[in-house]
């Protein structure tokens, strides 16, 4: 007699079976192995409730799990430096440094003596060989970690000369004389909003100054009747000038060309640069200090510093984008239009050949994360209908492209060309009816 009328629940897998199961033993290595048997025995009791077939029990619980965090994208939005996407991609040997770091490594021990070295010191050397310029270098978590100290250790309980036309909002609402003043220090603001002269900063400096700060306004652009004034002209003033130029840049790129760089900074008299490592580096987030040696061993050695200290797996991801011949960041930003040109189009055909619509358009790209304000890229990229962009934002791999009249495009600047076939495979994914 067959076993037609058995209860279904006997078919529900055993508990045991599953957990071996090597996708949900993959699944315990990423999120605990409590967090997978809590998503197995939910879905055994959906099977015994009749609510899914015992034979769909697996693909249940592993449905019911979160996904990896943070998720993989693939950034087509032809915004190079993508905040909101953390910024700077690393570079397969920074990727590769980190994962040498994830066990124990000699962050701090000198493996030929086996005392104590001195913390980071292959990126710190990385760093120091990369700008000649500087005297020193010092590395803290973020670019405003590297201001704040250079506030905390030089100004706070003095003054710091800056400019109006400078005091700038860097990102979610901070703004720098917030974060200034939160040191202790006093803002003494000289000129106005367009235009600032030596004139101006002479007249502020006195007694009380600790230092005169110099912004690079990197995420917007003022025109027309304005003035500033340059490093070289500010280091007559009889006090240290400290430089933040914001987006890492350490030497110059002419694809660049009003984007101050580290190197040319240092040359001009700055007794202090401060930049960020997750940006045009290229490399993870990080504050960079690089100056005069006392300065720099001030900085390093004031108290605030053990706080803003980076973690060994920064230090590592540094030194291997140091390292390394070039970065996703240079190589996006310096991608041949012909070659993203032929690029897009050998994806529209393989489209095409799946019976989906899609055209080619000139697109402009730009750099992102507050760096070179007007600095366009010309790109070129796949145009596909708008309803697409949210079946692929949430799709298995994630694809962020940027809506624009009513149509998604897809910029493949960002994109390693070894990725063209995911993202083919992540389109063909959304229903068409095109």
């Amino acid at each position: 007699m067959g076993d037609g009328g058995a209860d279904p629940r006997r078919r529900v897998p055993r508990t045991d079976a599953l957990l071996a199961e090597p996708s949900l033993v993959a699944a315990a290595v990423a999120v605990g192995r409590d967090r997978v048997r809590s998503a197995v025995r939910q879905a055994q009791e959906r099977a015994r409730r009749g609510e899914i077939d015992p034979a769909e029990v697996r693909d249940a619980a592993l449905a019911a799990l979160p996904p990896p965090v943070p998720r993989a994208v693939l950034n087509a939005t032809g915004v190079v430096l993508h905040t909101n996407l953390g910024r700077a991609a690393l570079s397969e040997a920074a990727v590769a440094a980190v994962t040498a770091a994830a066990g124990y490594t000699d962050v701090e021990l000198d493996l030929g003596t086996g005392r104590r070295a001195r913390r980071g010191r292959d990126a710190l050397d990385a760093l120091a060989a990369a700008v000649p310029a500087a005297e020193a270098v010092h590395v803290v978590n973020n670019g405003a970690a590297a201001l704040v100290l250079a506030a905390t250790a030089l100004a706070a309980d003095a003054e710091i000369v800056v400019s109006r036309g400078e005091l700038v909002e860097i990102g979610d609402g901070f703004r720098l004389p917030d974060l200034l003043t939160s040191t202790g220090a006093r803002l003494r603001e000289v000129g106005t909003t367009n235009r600032t002269t030596l004139a101006d900063y002479a007249a502020a400096v006195g007694p009380r100054t600790g230092f005169v700060l110099k912004v690079h306004p990197s995420n917007f652009r003022v025109t027309g009747f304005t003035s500033a004034v340059p490093v070289r002209r500010l280091t007559g003033l009889g006090v240290p000038v400290v430089a933040d130029i914001g987006s890492g840049l350490l030497v110059p790129d002419p694809l660049l060309p009003d984007e101050p760089d580290a190197a040319s900074t240092l040359r001009a008299g700055a007794a202090l640069v401060t930049a960020s490592g997750d940006k045009l580096l290229g490399g993870p987030q990080a504050g960079l200090l690089l100056g005069t040696a006392d300065l720099v061993e001030r900085l390093r050695r004031h108290p605030l510093a053990r706080a803003l200290r980076v973690d060994k797996l920064t230090l590592a991801a540094l030194a291997g984008t140091l390292g390394a011949p070039g970065t996703p960041t240079r190589r996006a930003l310096h991608a041949d239009p012909a070659v993203l040109r032929e690029r897009t189009e050998r994806l529209r055909g393989a489209l095409a050949a799946d019976g989906r619509k899609a055209e080619v358009v000139p697109a402009v790209a730009v750099v992102g994360g507050g760096g070179a304000p007007g600095v366009e890229l010309d790109s070129w990229a796949l145009s596909l209908p708008e309803r697409y962009a949210g079946p692929l934002r949430t799709g298995d791999l994630p694809v962020l492209g940027r809506v624009v009249r009513g149509r998604l495009l897809l910029d493949l600047r960002c994109v390693p060309e070894r990725a063209d076939g995911l993202l083919r495979a992540a389109v063909l994914a959304v229903p068409g009816d095109d």
